[in-house]
């Protein structure tokens, strides 16, 4: 597989526009409350005919301090007592969703994602997972791909070692930026020898792979000190890297509005950050797997992709295409069966659902067989940069030129640019229309000009 990706400025200034991640399909736009506890438990229900493994995501919102580029779901407090209520709520949701899923179906897949997982304190993690166990079928033997997303400056003595013991066997590290100026000026201060004890932990603990977060854009960032900040990280010789742009969306997430939009990089400054960084992280031998994510060679992602089989969710990049997705905690989103489920957001909204002896799913959407053909095609685009046609066609019972010519005639103007290449078999994402992924995703969107999807999307570059 072809895993170059060419940078051309006047591509990226034609496509300069705003379009999802796609991490679903349909997006959170399309979501309404006329998929409601009622509709989530008939689905799930449902989903045991096929016997599929499960997923586990679990939404942890506390943070000790607040980081100004944020754009999760947090919530931040220095009470850490506050985790306590949370999770006795946790472990009620957890109990009426193990109630309709067969405990024959295993959980190859769990993650815990936040705010911050390790606010909690030590006997609060052995007791989610402890509960975890009592509800669920976990795998023993290590072989689950079981992640954590952590704050170094969250993971302090043995946090580590316990966690491996716990079954966590991936992690990704938060960094963003070593610079001292950007950190003040997002309000994440966070030392070098934080960060790099605890990945030394979790070599030393057996993790099996760590990955770090970046983010380019932040206030006071340049291509030569963006540049350093890589050339520390490479120095460790992570296994992946995930490289975000900044989005600032300030009218939408209030932390924003504490940064200096004066202090952003201005939008030239970005772009040559960004092609920096893939011929610096190439150089060093990663590949680009798309969509801010860089991984080593024999990584899993990598070989995933190279076989056709790499997968897309809330999570990001993953292996296990064949799992339900349960969301547990306040604003998680599930993917079970043809259908997203999204939990209520805020801490009274869900207390007060799940006190009440009810799921505290509050919207979703199920999926239309247009949907899913639609969901499928941007799937194979966006996770291997290639779709083959015939494959299509015999899994959905469709003739692709007659169900997409609207769709193929969009796309043939970007095939004359050059970003991908079609014929009757395949259509193929090339190295310069990689960075466009997300634009050539989008000519199969079928919601994307309607009122509601209107200024909900961040720029795709």
């Amino acid at each position: 597989m072809d895993h170059s990706t060419q940078f051309d400025l006047a591509l990226i200034a034609k496509y300069d526009q705003s379009g999802p991640r796609y991490t679903s399909y349909p997006t959170a736009v399309q979501f309404h409350d006329g998929f409601d506890e009622a509709e989530y438990r008939r689905v799930a229900t449902q989903s045991n005919e096929t016997g599929q493994p499960l997923s586990l995501y679990f939404h942890i919102p506390f943070c000790d301090t607040v980081c100004f580029y944020c754009a999760c779901n947090k919530v931040a407090t220095k009470d850490r007592s506050m985790a306590a209520g949370y999770l006795a709520r946790v472990y009620e949701e957890l109990r009426m969703q193990s109630e309709l899923f067969d405990s024959s179906r295993v959980v190859t897949q769990l993650h815990w994602g936040g705010g911050t997982p390790t606010f909690i304190s030590h006997d609060e993690m052995r007791e989610l997972v402890s509960q975890t166990r009592k509800m669920f079928t976990l795998l023993d033997d290590d072989s689950g791909e079981y992640s954590i997303e952590i704050d170094p400056r969250e993971a302090k003595g043995d946090t580590i070692k316990l966690l491996r013991e716990l079954g966590f066997n991936r992690m990704s590290l938060g960094v963003q930026d070593f610079e001292a100026k950007v950190q003040k000026a997002v309000n994440r201060i966070q030392s070098k020898d934080e960060t790099l004890t605890v990945l030394q932990s979790a070599r030393d603990e057996g993790f099996r792979s760590i990955s770090i977060d970046l983010i380019y854009g932040l206030p006071f960032q340049s291509m030569e000190s963006f540049s350093n900040t890589l050339d520390q990280i490479l120095e460790v010789d992570p296994d992946r890297l995930s490289v975000f742009n900044y989005a600032h969306l300030p009218e939408r997430f209030k932390p924003q509005r504490r940064i200096n939009e004066e202090e952003l990089p201005p939008p030239q400054e970005k772009l040559d950050i960004l092609q920096m960084t893939i011929e610096k992280l190439s150089a060093a031998g990663y590949v680009y797997v798309g969509m801010d994510h860089f991984a080593k060679p024999n990584d899993e992602l990598v070989l995933a992709q190279e076989n056709g089989t790499l997968y897309r969710n809330f999570q990001g990049y993953s292996t296990h295409a064949d799992c339900d997705l349960i969301g547990l905690g306040a604003t998680s989103i599930g993917m079970v069966g043809p259908s997203y489920a999204q939990n209520m957001r805020s801490l009274n909204e869900y207390y007060k659902r799940i006190d009440s002896g009810r799921l505290a799913v509050f919207r979703g959407v199920e999926l239309t067989r247009d949907d899913l053909i639609r969901r499928d095609v941007i799937t194979r685009l966006i996770c291997n940069f290639s779709l083959a046609i015939p494959d299509v066609e015999k899994s959905w019972g469709v003739v692709f030129k007659d169900y997409f010519s609207v769709e193929l005639q969009r796309l043939y103007e970007m095939a004359s640019d050059g970003l991908i290449s079609i014929s009757d078999s395949e259509i193929k994402v090339l190295p310069r229309g990689r960075l466009l992924i997300r634009n050539i995703c989008m000519q199969f969107d079928a919601y994307l000009n309607s009122k509601a999807s209107q200024g909900s999307f961040s720029k795709v570059i």
